[in-house]
């Protein structure tokens, strides 16, 4: 088996993580005098192409060895195409929705900020929750990904690695917040595309397909499971990708629109390439006979058994790609979850050092959990049910004439949706609450072989609708009433006056604006 010896894995290893620890703390001392505001964000600075290597790392990480193998392993090539372009594709989204939201909420950085301003404290607050769980959930499950790669290249405990990692990126990250991150990201993006190309050549090189094992595999069939997930990934991997503040810092910190989408579409193109590679070891792995076929349990593995049969020095690289992967997905992670923390929670207010000791602090939740192994498309699956619930609902504020859409409706809509799903479930199971409770979470994975997460990704965005709509109506026919009732004019679908460009002398003009626009947290969210 190509397995480097334990010299050579803690070397490659411990001198990686030394490498990026070196670099990042010296770009942090050249960043030393930046303000608050600009270690939280870097709001319209960044080029394009530096942008697309920062959206290629931010999308990546370690858990791709798992999961896009996997998916091939079961769905063969139709689930691993429709799997990379649903996880590629929707960085467009960025590219499309950043220009009109920066537009909307020109000092902001982060989705939740534009969601306070639009629907109110109490719903960007929702939303923040969301947000931050879903951060801290992928942190998580990169650092259990870590670890799980590590033992499975090596033979090694990967817990050290793990530990040393979270040290590395928590040092430089908390001396020079989001634009060190934004700079690492660029050359750990670099580095993973150049390992990629330099694997995907020693890969086809030295693996030797059997072709009796391609028809024997069906892989190149459809099936129900394929033609599912057309639905069920698209959902799932674009109404997440709202939850990561990692993405809307980088979408803010595009210097122009064009800059913007040049970096989005570039990274598309990448991502969608390298997921496919990726997932082609799957594939790899079963037409060589490393990976045996009808072991769907172990599917997860396909990657490392097909890298068994390779020489030792393919895995050192493997393994280096792999600490950039997770390093530069892990310090954009880091850099999200506190700047998300900072504007919503303490609108800012805290000292830079307080928020520097809170990078410190949150690690610790993260490792312990993240030392129980969690099953990291388990992990994704959670977030991914919710967001489908979430974002649908919260979307339609985006548009001008959806001026009546409110804070209530937007959440009474997200837990609706997810609601939904447990309704769905008592249908499905028969009325069977522990099995329907257990769908909330998708316990039977994304791939049960009926039709639970098909219908639960139906039920989550869709139902959401409807409770949304249905509960505008109710708050649009008590606010009605109570107008009738006090007898004042019914105003709830006013169109609110646009505020007047430039700056005005005329306080007592300013004041009107300033309430016919904002009136109070209460008027936002009913």
């Amino acid at each position: 088996m190509g397995v480097p010896s334990t010299q050579a894995s803690n070397a490659i290893l411990y001198l990686t993580y030394g490498a990026f620890l070196v670099v990042g703390c010296y770009i942090a001392w050249r960043l030393r005098h930046q303000s608050k505001t600009e270690w939280l964000s870097s709001n319209r600075t960044q080029k394009g192409v530096p942008l697309a290597f920062n959206f290629i790392a931010s999308a990546l990480g370690s858990g791709i060895l798992f999961t896009y193998p996997e998916i091939a392993t079961i769905c063969g090539v139709q689930g691993l195409v429709v799997y990379a372009l649903s996880s590629a594709l929707p960085m467009l989204v960025f590219g499309y929705l950043g220009p009109i939201i920066r537009r909307k909420c020109p000092e902001g950085f982060v989705l939740t900020e534009w969601t306070r301003q639009r629907y109110g404290a109490v719903a960007g607050l929702f939303l923040s929750v969301c947000t931050l769980i879903t951060i801290f959930l992928y942190m998580v499950s990169e650092l259990s990904a870590m670890q799980q790669i590590v033992t499975a290249l090596t033979g090694l405990d990967g817990l050290p690695a793990i530990i040393v990692e979270c040290a590395v990126t928590t040092i430089y990250t908390s001396l020079g917040g989001f634009k060190v991150s934004f700079i690492t990201d660029n050359i750990q993006g670099v580095m993973v595309v150049g390992l990629i190309i330099l694997g995907v050549i020693t890969v086809g090189v030295e693996t030797h397909i059997q072709p009796a094992l391609i028809r024997e595999s069906g892989f190149l069939d459809a099936s129900l499971l394929g033609w599912q997930l057309l639905y069920i990934l698209p959902v799932a991997v674009l109404t997440n990708d709202f939850f990561l503040s990692g993405f809307w810092m980088r979408t803010f910190a595009s210097r122009t629109d064009k800059d913007l989408w040049i970096g989005v579409s570039l990274a598309t193109v990448a991502v969608l390439i390298i997921l496919t590679l990726v997932g082609v070891s799957g594939l790899l792995a079963a037409w060589s006979g490393a990976w045996p076929l009808g072991s769907a349990d172990d599917g997860y593995l396909a990657f490392f058994l097909l890298l068994g049969q390779l020489p030792a020095w393919v895995v050192g690289i493997i393994l280096v790609m792999t600490v950039s992967l997770s390093t530069a997905a892990f310090d954009s992670l880091q850099s999200a979850i506190i700047s998300t923390g900072s504007n919503d929670l303490f609108r800012n207010r805290l000292n830079i050092w307080v928020i520097r000791l809170l990078v410190v602090i949150l690690i610790v939740p993260v490792v312990v959990v993240a030392l129980k192994s969690p099953d990291i498309l388990q992990i994704f699956l959670i977030s991914d049910l919710v967001s489908a619930a979430v974002v649908p609902v919260l979307v339609i504020g985006l548009s001008e004439r959806c001026y009546w859409w409110r804070g209530f409706d937007f959440v009474v809509g997200s837990l609706g949706g997810i609601f939904t799903v447990f309704l769905f479930g008592l249908v499905y199971y028969d009325g069977d609450a522990s099995r329907a409770s257990k769908l909330l979470i998708l316990e039977g994975g994304l791939y049960a072989g009926d039709w639970s997460a098909f219908g639960a990704f139906v039920a989550a965005p869709f139902g959401g609708l409807l409770w949304g709509f249905a509960a505008c109506g109710v708050r649009l026919a008590t606010l009605w009433v109570v107008a009738k009732v006090r007898g004042r004019r019914f105003d709830a679908l006013d169109k609110p006056i646009p505020r007047v460009a430039g700056e005005t002398h005329d306080r007592e003009a300013e004041s009107v604006i300033e309430r016919a626009n904002d009136k109070d947290v209460c008027g936002k969210f009913f």
